[in-house]
């Protein structure tokens, strides 16, 4: 339980948590009351080197010590640095635009083709796109939506995967907003086909292809970019996540004639590309490369799936990578959940059925094949206590 009363000092938006964090290194964490785990969701995705890493405390203590904060009327080096890093790994002309987080790079995409001339938007059935009111209207997901309409109109749902899909993309189409793994959906991918066929569409059309990778990007997939397996080349990436290593920001970056849109002052963001936090993002991508994490986590991917899928109780194993998501049967996801907390593994049941496990890039083989072991046995908990 935490050790204060969250109730009466926070507001009602996310419960009470069960446990309070208050130390790790690496994967493993502490709470509050002593107990250890092992983090396989890295703060939904965040922490890519996961937590106190040296490099990342080194990066935002030497910054801090010259130049904690500048606003957008003045450059900083770090985040030139790091903008030109993002352009690099990107592997094709794009400028930047830096912001705090990711519902804020897909409310700058938004606007972004508004500049186009066109207002209509298309996003995908269960997708996730932020909270705010931009982003929250491009998130297929009516229970999120319905309690805060009106919403910003012009928005039409697809399915993905479906040649249907494809052809609700018009000429009148501003802008199309895909995840290439629907994180909060259920950890469910676009396959390349789909992909291919909305990109061919969003050219023939001049309709801005929008890839947000803020919980697929920088090396969660195994790739950089979740989208780099089907070939394409998309106008606008929205980035956020494990940008930071841990801090908060966000990006959007922009090809093509798409990156002449904004004019000066149509756009901004006051912490969008802090000094402090840019230090940390560029540390984090800079050992990410060093220290072929994108294979790693391709590697240990591999392993989980392969250790997950022969579970009695799973179905399937979705995803790429460190973004996995694990179907069960004959249990519900948030009972398997609770029971991998009990006994010190740390996930998430992303809807009734399926759990997501997004641990560090930096996880090893051992920390993998306990959280086999976990989960194993949580589900065998779990059914051992529905029979009673």
């Amino acid at each position: 339980m935490t050790s204060f009363n969250w109730n009466n000092i926070f507001l009602n938006n996310y419960g009470t948590p069960a446990i309070e964090l208050v130390a790790g290194e690496g994967v493993i964490v502490k709470d509050s009351q002593g107990n250890i785990y092992l983090d396989f969701l890295s703060g939904i995705a965040v922490n890519s080197l996961g937590h106190a890493h040296p490099v990342i405390i080194e990066a935002v203590s030497d910054q801090i010590r010259k130049l904690s904060h500048t606003s957008n009327f003045y450059a900083n080096e770090p985040s030139i640095k790091l903008a030109e890093k993002l352009i690099a790994i990107t592997n094709f002309d794009a400028k930047v635009f830096f912001c705090n987080s990711g519902t804020e790079a897909n409310e700058a995409a938004i606007k972004l083709s508004r500049r186009t001339g066109k207002k209509k938007l298309i996003a995908a059935h269960n997708s996730f796109h932020g909270r705010t009111m931009g982003s929250l209207s491009i998130t297929g997901q009516s229970a999120k939506q319905k309690p805060f309409e009106p919403l910003i109109g012009d928005v039409r749902f697809i399915e993905i995967n479906t040649k249907s899909g494809v052809r609700k993309i018009k000429r009148k189409s501003a802008a199309v907003f895909l995840e290439s793994i629907q994180g909060e959906g259920g950890v469910t991918p676009c396959n390349d086909e789909f992909l291919q066929s909305v990109r061919s569409k969003t050219i023939k059309t001049k309709t801005l292809l929008v890839m947000d990778e803020v919980q697929t990007g920088l090396g969660r997939t195994g790739n950089w970019f979740g989208y780099e397996k089907s070939g394409i080349k998309p106008d606008v990436i929205t980035l956020a996540k494990g940008l930071g290593g841990g801090l908060p920001m966000g990006a959007m970056l922009v090809t093509g004639d798409a990156k002449e849109l904004f004019e000066p002052g149509q756009h901004g963001s006051t912490f969008g590309g802090n000094p402090v936090v840019a230090s940390a993002a560029l540390a984090t991508l800079n050992f990410i490369e060093k220290e072929d994490l994108l294979n790693n986590a391709s590697n240990m991917g591999q392993l989980l799936i392969k250790l997950i899928t022969q579970i009695e109780g799973v179905t399937e194993v979705r995803g790429r990578g460190l973004l996995l998501g694990v179907g069960l049967k004959d249990v519900m996801a948030k009972d398997v959940e609770l029971e991998c907390r009990k006994l010190g593994l740390l996930l998430n049941a992303v809807n009734e059925n399926t759990l997501r496990l997004a641990p560090a890039l930096i996880v090893n083989i051992d920390q993998v094949k306990r959280c086999a072991e976990i989960i194993d046995d949580a589900i065998r908990n779990v059914k051992n206590g529905l029979k009673k």
